[in-house]
């Protein structure tokens, strides 16, 4: 069973490269936010998946991270997951892209940072531009309503 790469892989392959990104988290309500830069390097996996390894953090809190995305065609979504070094929960995506062909968006569930159950997220890649993309994170807050608490900015460097 060789699978051939349909448009929605061929559109993951531009996030393919080195990148450094810049972004800014919020903690909590009663946090400012933090600033942090690092770097991803995202390679492709047989044209149908990508996997992006980053890194970000000095020397005394640094993180990695890997995130798979590729493109299930029985269900018409895009898939993948996200763990990361810094929390235990294995989040797993399904995810659409926007009639403009600009924006991912990644539906996830992951922990309630307060109690611990399981809320809904969303991950959302925007391409800016050939060398520049952008990362938002969000969660459903206990209004019902989506609250922003990451955004990076992605550069391509290679």
């Amino acid at each position: 069973m060789n699978a051939q790469p349909t448009p929605q892989h061929d559109w993951l392959q531009q996030l393919v490269g080195t990148w450094t990104f810049e972004s800014e988290c919020i903690m909590g309500p009663d946090q400012p936010p933090t600033q942090s830069t690092g770097s991803e390097t995202v390679r492709s996996l047989g044209g149908l998946w990508t996997v992006g390894e980053g890194t970000s953090g000095d020397a005394n809190e640094k993180w990695s991270s890997i995130m798979t995305l590729g493109y299930d065609g029985k269900s018409a979504q895009f898939v993948g997951t996200f763990i990361a070094s810094m929390i235990e929960h294995l989040w797993h995506y399904r995810g659409t892209l926007d009639a403009a062909q600009r924006v991912l968006t990644l539906d996830t569930e992951g922990p309630n940072f307060t109690d611990g159950s399981l809320i809904p997220y969303q991950d959302i890649i925007e391409i800016v531009g050939p060398n520049e993309r952008t990362l938002t994170s969000r969660m459903r807050g206990p209004d019902g309503n989506w609250v922003q608490f990451m955004k990076a900015t992605y550069r391509r460097q290679a």
